[in-house]
C-alpha cells in the first residue's frame, strides 16, 4: 500500500513541481556567488566610471535603460550612448582566488546599433586597481565577450593572462550578430578544461593546455628524425603500361582555318602570297602523358614521431587566478548602442544558467516581438518618405516647366537630401 501511494505521489504534478523547486533551491544555496549585478535601483553606488580619456574629450557616457526594444522594460542594464568614444566602468568585490574551484564569468550583451566593427566584452582584473584611472592599458586578467568588425572578425575573445602575457585562444568561436540580448558564459575548471556557451548553449570546449599557447607544448615532433631513404609518399604514379600512340606528337597544336576567304581588296604584289590564318587544331590534346594510377608502394605522408618536449614543465595551477577582485567594462565604439547587464561571477554552471533563464530566457520571446515591430514601423516610415515617381506628377512638372520656361541653375534649389551619402559606414 506505501508503494502504491509513493508511485502516485511521483505521478501527482504538484508533488513533481515541488520536487523541482527543491532541487533548484538546493542548487542557490550550494552555489557561491561572489558578484552578480542586475542593474537595479543603487547600481551606481557599486560601479565607478573611469576618467580614461576624460581630459581629451572622448570619455562616453553610459545610460541606464532597458533599450530601444525589451521583454520587460523595467529590467535595465548600462548602454553606450555616443558615438567616437571610449568607455571604461568597473566594480569591486570581495578579492578571491578560484584555485580548487569553478569560475564562471557570465553576462548578457546587445548590440542595439546593428554593430559593425567594436566590442562587447568583459574583463576581470586582479590585485589593486585605481578604478578612476581604469582604461586600456590597464592589465586583465581574463578578457571575455564578442568581438565584430566587418566581414572577418566574428568571435567571441577568450584571453588569459598567465605570468604578464596575455594569451589568445586558439579556436574559433562564432558570436551572435544581430541586434538582440544574448548571454555569454566562460565556466573554467579546476582541471583545466573550459567551456564557452552562448544562450546556455555549450559552443566550444577542451583544455587550456592545447587551446591556449601558456605553456610550451608537452610533446613535439622529434627534430632528429629523418624520412626513410625508402618512404614512397607519391599516392598516383603514371602507369608503366600506358604507351604514346603512333604519331602523337605529329599532331599540330594549329591547322589553317578552311573556312576563311581571301579578302577581294587583297594585292599579291603589294600585301605578298596571301595565306589562311591558323586555328587551334581540336585534335591536339597537348604534350603526352602516362595517365596516373594508384601507386602501390604508397605508405602515406610521411611525419616525424612525437616525443617529449624537453622544454615542457608542468604548472597545476596553470588555471588559478589567485586575486581577482574587479569586473570592468572597456570599449572603443564607433557606432554607439551596446548594452550590458546581468553580470555574473560564480562557481556553478547550473545557477548561472538558472540565471539566464531567469533573465534573458523569460524576455527573449518578448523581446524578439519588440524588434520585429520596430522594424516594421522602421521600414514604413522610410517608405512614407521615399518620392512618389508618378505619371501624374511627370505630366505635372512639364506643365510647370512649360509655364515657367527654362529655369537658370541660380533658379533650381539643391535637395539637402541629394549630399548625404547613405552607404556611408563608421570606421575606426
Amino acid at each position: 500500500m506505501a508503494i502504491a501511494q509513493r508511485r502516485l505521489q511521483i505521478m501527482n504534478p504538484n508533488f513533481l513541481s515541488l520536487a523541482i523547486a527543491l532541487s533548484l533551491l538546493l542548487v542557490i544555496s550550494s552555489a557561491k556567488v561572489f558578484f552578480e549585478e542586475r542593474f537595479d535601483d543603487g547600481w551606481e553606488s557599486r560601479w565607478v566610471k573611469s576618467d580614461w580619456k576624460k581630459d581629451e574629450k572622448m570619455a562616453g557616457e553610459w545610460n541606464y535603460t532597458s533599450g530601444k526594444w525589451n521583454g520587460d522594460s523595467n529590467d535595465k542594464g548600462i548602454q553606450t550612448s555616443e558615438d567616437y568614444r571610449f568607455y571604461a566602468i568597473s566594480a569591486e568585490f570581495p578579492e578571491l582566488s578560484n584555485k580548487e574551484k569553478t569560475l564562471v564569468f557570465q553576462f548578457s550583451v546587445k548590440h542595439e546599433q546593428k554593430l559593425d566593427c567594436g566590442g562587447g566584452y568583459m574583463k576581470l582584473l586582479s590585485g589593486d586597481v585605481d578604478q578612476k584611472k581604469f582604461g586600456g592599458d590597464t592589465p586583465y586578467s581574463i578578457m571575455f565577450g564578442p568581438d565584430i568588425c566587418g566581414y572577418t572578425t566574428k568571435k567571441v575573445h577568450a584571453i588569459l593572462t598567465h605570468n604578464e602575457v596575455n594569451h589568445l585562444i586558439k579556436k574559433e568561436v562564432p558570436c551572435e550578430t544581430d541586434q538582440l540580448s544574448h548571454v555569454y558564459t566562460f565556466i573554467l575548471r579546476p582541471d583545466a578544461t573550459y567551456s564557452i556557451l552562448i544562450d546556455n548553449e555549450e559552443k566550444q570546449t577542451g583544455s587550456l593546455y592545447s587551446d591556449w599557447d601558456i605553456l610550451p607544448p608537452k610533446q613535439i615532433k622529434d627534430p632528429e628524425a629523418k624520412k626513410p631513404e625508402d618512404w614512397d609518399d607519391k599516392e598516383f604514379i603514371a602507369d608503366p603500361e600506358d604507351k604514346k600512340p603512333a604519331g602523337y606528337d605529329d599532331i599540330p597544336k594549329e591547322i589553317p582555318d578552311v573556312d576563311a576567304k581571301k579578302p577581294e581588296d587583297w594585292d599579291d604584289e603589294e600585301d605578298g602570297e596571301w595565306t589562311a590564318p591558323t586555328i587551334p587544331n581540336p585534335e591536339y590534346k597537348g604534350p603526352w602523358k602516362a595517365k596516373k594510377i594508384k601507386n602501390p608502394n604508397f605508405k602515406g605522408k610521411w611525419t616525424a614521431p612525437m616525443i617529449d618536449n624537453p622544454d615542457f614543465k608542468d604548472d597545476p595551477d596553470i588555471y588559478v587566478f589567485p586575486k581577482l577582485k574587479y569586473v570592468g567594462i572597456e570599449l572603443w565604439q564607433v557606432k554607439s548602442g551596446t548594452l550590458f547587464d546581468n553580470v555574473l561571477i560564480a562557481d556553478d554552471p547550473d545557477y548561472a544558467k538558472k540565471l539566464a533563464e531567469e533573465t534573458w530566457g523569460k524576455q527573449k520571446d518578448a523581446e524578439k516581438a519588440a524588434f520585429d515591430e520596430a522594424e516594421k514601423k522602421r521600414e514604413e516610415e522610410e517608405t512614407k518618405d521615399e518620392p512618389v515617381d508618378s505619371d501624374a506628377e511627370d505630366e505635372k512638372d512639364e506643365s510647370d516647366d512649360a509655364a515657367e520656361g527654362d529655369a537658370s541653375d541660380d533658379d533650381v534649389a539643391e535637395d539637402p537630401a541629394a549630399s548625404v551619402d547613405e552607404d556611408a559606414h563608421d570606421e575606426l
